[in-house]
Protein backbone atom coordinates (compact mmCIF):
# COMPACT_ATOMS: atom_id res chain seq x y z
CA UNK A 1 0.00 0.00 0.00
CA UNK A 2 1.50 3.14 -0.92
CA UNK A 3 1.40 6.38 1.56
CA UNK A 4 2.92 9.86 1.82
CA UNK A 5 6.40 9.88 2.89
CA UNK A 6 6.92 13.86 2.80
CA UNK A 7 6.59 16.36 4.91
CA UNK A 8 3.36 16.64 6.52
CA UNK A 9 3.26 19.74 7.63
CA UNK A 10 3.66 21.06 3.85
CA UNK A 11 0.08 19.85 3.39
CA UNK A 12 -1.38 21.46 6.41
CA UNK A 13 0.52 24.61 5.08
CA UNK A 14 -1.20 23.95 1.52
CA UNK A 15 -4.44 23.93 2.68
CA UNK A 16 -4.38 26.83 4.69
CA UNK A 17 -5.43 25.36 8.08
CA UNK A 18 -4.53 22.71 10.77
CA UNK A 19 -5.51 19.15 9.36
CA UNK A 20 -3.90 17.46 12.37
CA UNK A 21 -1.24 14.96 10.01
CA UNK A 22 1.09 15.23 13.39
CA UNK A 23 -0.26 14.51 16.74
CA UNK A 24 0.43 16.00 19.82
CA UNK A 25 2.62 18.97 17.35
CA UNK A 26 -0.41 20.49 15.73
CA UNK A 27 -1.97 21.52 19.31
CA UNK A 28 1.57 23.17 19.87
CA UNK A 29 2.99 26.54 19.17
CA UNK A 30 5.41 24.53 16.87
CA UNK A 31 2.40 23.72 14.35
CA UNK A 32 3.66 25.10 10.60
CA UNK A 33 0.09 26.77 10.18
CA UNK A 34 0.73 28.78 13.35
CA UNK A 35 3.91 30.26 12.35
CA UNK A 36 3.96 30.24 8.63
CA UNK A 37 0.07 30.83 7.75
CA UNK A 38 0.48 30.88 4.09
CA UNK A 39 0.93 28.05 1.37
CA UNK A 40 4.48 26.65 0.49
CA UNK A 41 7.02 27.83 -1.93
CA UNK A 42 8.68 30.50 -3.24
CA UNK A 43 5.09 32.02 -4.59
CA UNK A 44 2.87 30.78 -1.50
CA UNK A 45 2.57 34.70 -0.40
CA UNK A 46 1.34 35.95 -3.07
CA UNK A 47 -2.32 36.64 -4.34
CA UNK A 48 -4.30 33.63 -4.67
CA UNK A 49 -7.33 33.22 -6.43
CA UNK A 50 -8.92 30.54 -7.38
CA UNK A 51 -11.85 29.37 -10.16
CA UNK A 52 -14.56 27.24 -9.20
CA UNK A 53 -12.86 24.05 -10.34
CA UNK A 54 -10.08 25.25 -8.36
CA UNK A 55 -12.26 25.44 -5.18
CA UNK A 56 -13.44 22.38 -5.56
CA UNK A 57 -10.14 20.50 -6.38
CA UNK A 58 -8.84 22.23 -2.77
CA UNK A 59 -12.01 20.42 -0.95
CA UNK A 60 -11.08 17.10 -2.50
CA UNK A 61 -7.15 17.31 -1.87
CA UNK A 62 -8.33 18.73 1.88
CA UNK A 63 -10.20 15.72 2.64
CA UNK A 64 -7.39 13.14 0.94
CA UNK A 65 -5.14 14.56 2.99
CA UNK A 66 -7.01 14.39 6.01
CA UNK A 67 -8.14 10.88 5.91
CA UNK A 68 -4.62 10.12 4.36
CA UNK A 69 -5.86 8.13 1.38
CA UNK A 70 -4.79 8.25 -2.83
CA UNK A 71 -6.98 9.83 -5.52
CA UNK A 72 -7.86 6.14 -6.54
CA UNK A 73 -9.13 4.86 -3.61
CA UNK A 74 -10.54 8.48 -2.81
CA UNK A 75 -12.44 8.29 -6.13
CA UNK A 76 -13.72 4.76 -4.94
CA UNK A 77 -15.15 5.51 -1.62
CA UNK A 78 -16.92 8.30 -4.20
CA UNK A 79 -18.32 6.01 -6.28
CA UNK A 80 -19.72 4.10 -3.23
CA UNK A 81 -21.30 6.91 -2.10
CA UNK A 82 -23.12 7.92 -5.03
CA UNK A 83 -24.44 4.29 -5.14
CA UNK A 84 -25.94 4.85 -2.06
CA UNK A 85 -29.42 6.05 -1.26
CA UNK A 86 -29.24 9.69 0.49
CA UNK A 87 -27.01 12.71 0.46
CA UNK A 88 -23.58 11.86 -1.36
CA UNK A 89 -21.38 14.22 -0.30
CA UNK A 90 -22.65 13.05 3.75
CA UNK A 91 -22.53 9.53 2.95
CA UNK A 92 -19.00 9.79 1.43
CA UNK A 93 -17.99 11.61 4.95
CA UNK A 94 -19.22 8.42 6.83
CA UNK A 95 -17.17 5.67 4.86
CA UNK A 96 -13.98 7.55 5.45
CA UNK A 97 -15.15 8.43 9.28
CA UNK A 98 -15.70 4.42 9.32
CA UNK A 99 -12.24 3.51 8.06
CA UNK A 100 -10.12 1.45 11.18
CA UNK A 101 -7.39 3.91 11.43
CA UNK A 102 -10.03 6.79 11.81
CA UNK A 103 -11.94 4.88 14.35
CA UNK A 104 -8.83 4.11 16.14
CA UNK A 105 -7.82 7.34 15.73
CA UNK A 106 -11.58 8.52 17.29
CA UNK A 107 -11.20 6.61 19.79
CA UNK A 108 -7.96 8.21 21.26
CA UNK A 109 -5.97 5.06 20.73
CA UNK A 110 -3.15 6.65 18.93
CA UNK A 111 -2.25 10.50 18.47
CA UNK A 112 -2.95 10.88 14.66
CA UNK A 113 -4.53 9.00 12.11
CA UNK A 114 -0.99 8.23 10.46
CA UNK A 115 0.21 6.64 13.47
CA UNK A 116 -3.47 4.32 13.76
CA UNK A 117 -2.07 3.56 10.20
CA UNK A 118 1.32 2.26 11.54
CA UNK A 119 -0.26 0.60 14.73
CA UNK A 120 -2.65 -1.51 12.12
CA UNK A 121 -0.34 -2.37 10.03
CA UNK A 122 2.00 -3.73 12.45
CA UNK A 123 -0.68 -6.14 13.66
CA UNK A 124 -1.53 -4.31 17.00
CA UNK A 125 -5.41 -4.49 16.15
CA UNK A 126 -8.53 -6.31 16.35
CA UNK A 127 -11.96 -6.43 15.36
CA UNK A 128 -14.70 -8.18 16.93
CA UNK A 129 -11.62 -10.13 18.25
CA UNK A 130 -10.12 -11.02 14.88
CA UNK A 131 -6.99 -9.46 14.27
CA UNK A 132 -7.07 -6.76 11.15
CA UNK A 133 -3.74 -5.35 9.84
CA UNK A 134 -5.58 -3.39 7.01
CA UNK A 135 -6.23 0.49 8.00
CA UNK A 136 -9.01 0.91 5.30
CA UNK A 137 -10.73 -1.53 7.01
CA UNK A 138 -14.96 -0.42 7.12
CA UNK A 139 -16.15 -0.64 10.04
CA UNK A 140 -19.85 -1.32 11.15
CA UNK A 141 -22.19 -0.52 13.44
CA UNK A 142 -21.90 -2.91 16.83
CA UNK A 143 -18.34 -3.55 15.90
CA UNK A 144 -15.96 -3.73 18.86
CA UNK A 145 -12.25 -2.76 18.62
CA UNK A 146 -9.03 -3.50 21.22
CA UNK A 147 -5.80 -3.56 21.18
CA UNK A 148 -5.05 -7.07 21.27
CA UNK A 149 -3.83 -8.34 24.60
CA UNK A 150 -0.38 -9.16 24.11
CA UNK A 151 0.37 -5.44 22.50
CA UNK A 152 -1.39 -3.56 25.85
CA UNK A 153 1.29 -3.85 27.73
CA UNK A 154 3.63 -1.65 24.67
CA UNK A 155 5.30 1.34 26.14
CA UNK A 156 3.53 3.00 22.82
CA UNK A 157 0.26 2.57 24.27
CA UNK A 158 1.29 3.77 27.86
CA UNK A 159 2.22 7.48 26.22
CA UNK A 160 -0.51 7.61 24.03
CA UNK A 161 -3.24 7.60 26.89
CA UNK A 162 -1.06 9.87 28.93
CA UNK A 163 -1.43 12.00 26.09
CA UNK A 164 -5.05 11.13 24.42
CA UNK A 165 -6.51 14.34 26.70
CA UNK A 166 -6.09 16.99 24.33
CA UNK A 167 -8.51 14.68 22.42
CA UNK A 168 -12.16 14.54 23.06
CA UNK A 169 -13.63 11.14 22.28
CA UNK A 170 -16.76 11.30 19.47
CA UNK A 171 -20.40 10.42 20.79
CA UNK A 172 -20.74 7.49 18.16
CA UNK A 173 -18.05 5.43 19.78
CA UNK A 174 -17.68 4.08 23.45
CA UNK A 175 -14.43 3.44 24.95
CA UNK A 176 -13.14 1.81 27.64
CA UNK A 177 -9.39 3.16 28.15
CA UNK A 178 -8.39 0.77 30.93
CA UNK A 179 -9.40 -2.11 28.80
CA UNK A 180 -7.83 -0.02 25.10
CA UNK A 181 -10.84 -1.25 23.41
CA UNK A 182 -13.95 0.29 22.34
CA UNK A 183 -17.15 -0.04 20.38
CA UNK A 184 -18.82 1.32 17.01
CA UNK A 185 -22.35 2.24 18.84
CA UNK A 186 -23.61 3.80 15.03
CA UNK A 187 -22.90 5.54 11.99
CA UNK A 188 -22.40 9.15 12.83
CA UNK A 189 -24.10 11.76 11.60
CA UNK A 190 -22.72 14.79 9.54
CA UNK A 191 -22.86 17.40 12.46
CA UNK A 192 -20.95 15.01 14.41
CA UNK A 193 -18.04 15.04 11.54
CA UNK A 194 -15.60 17.58 12.27
CA UNK A 195 -13.34 17.91 9.40
CA UNK A 196 -13.32 21.47 7.47
CA UNK A 197 -14.63 20.25 4.47
CA UNK A 198 -17.45 21.25 2.44
CA UNK A 199 -18.15 18.23 1.01
CA UNK A 200 -20.79 18.49 -1.60
CA UNK A 201 -17.93 20.86 -3.33
CA UNK A 202 -16.61 17.20 -3.88
CA UNK A 203 -19.67 16.06 -5.23
CA UNK A 204 -19.21 18.60 -8.25
CA UNK A 205 -16.35 18.00 -8.88
CA UNK A 206 -16.98 14.46 -9.49
CA UNK A 207 -20.43 15.32 -11.10
CA UNK A 208 -18.36 17.63 -13.93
Amino acid sequence: MGRHTGAVCRLCRREKEKLYLKGDRCFTDKCAVVRHAYPPGEHGQGRQKFSEYGLQLREKQKARRIYGVFERQFRRYFTEADRRRGVTGEILLQLLESRLDNVVYRMGLARSRAEARQLINHGHFQVNERKVDIPSFLTRTGDEVAVREKCRNKPVFKQIIEDRDQQSIVDWLEVDTEKLQGKVNRIPQREEIDVPVTEHLIVELYSR
